[in-house]
């Protein structure tokens, strides 16, 4: 009986598949990042932390609701193939972001 790590067939996921994903968010990441620090320089934005503004508490209210939720659901899609753990945190990203961007 072969050991799993030693299983070449078992370490390659779907080809491959789960490292390129990674790598492809994490190039779209760091594209992200340049992309506000290039357009608030253009655009003259003073970037203010929201823990020194008085939406803190929502801040944090929302967004530990929304990983609540988000590890909640995490059994039920852990079970599924990866392209619907795909898409779960996509739409996780999401709804981080876009609440983070509603409160800026």
């Amino acid at each position: 009986m072969e050991l799993f790590w030693h299983n070449k067939d078992r370490l390659d996921i779907n080809g491959g598949f789960v490292v390129r994903f990674l790598v492809l968010i994490i190039v779209l990441i760091i594209l992200g990042f340049l992309l506000e620090k290039i357009i608030n320089k253009l655009l003259g934005v003073e970037n203010k932390k929201i823990s020194e503004t008085s939406g803190k508490k929502v801040d944090r209210w929302g967004k530990g609701i929304i990983l609540v939720i988000f590890l909640c659901t995490l059994p039920f899609v852990i079970t599924k193939d990866t392209n619907v753990m795909k898409w779960y945190w996509i739409l996780h990203l999401i709804l981080v972001l876009g609440f983070q961007s509603i409160l800026e």
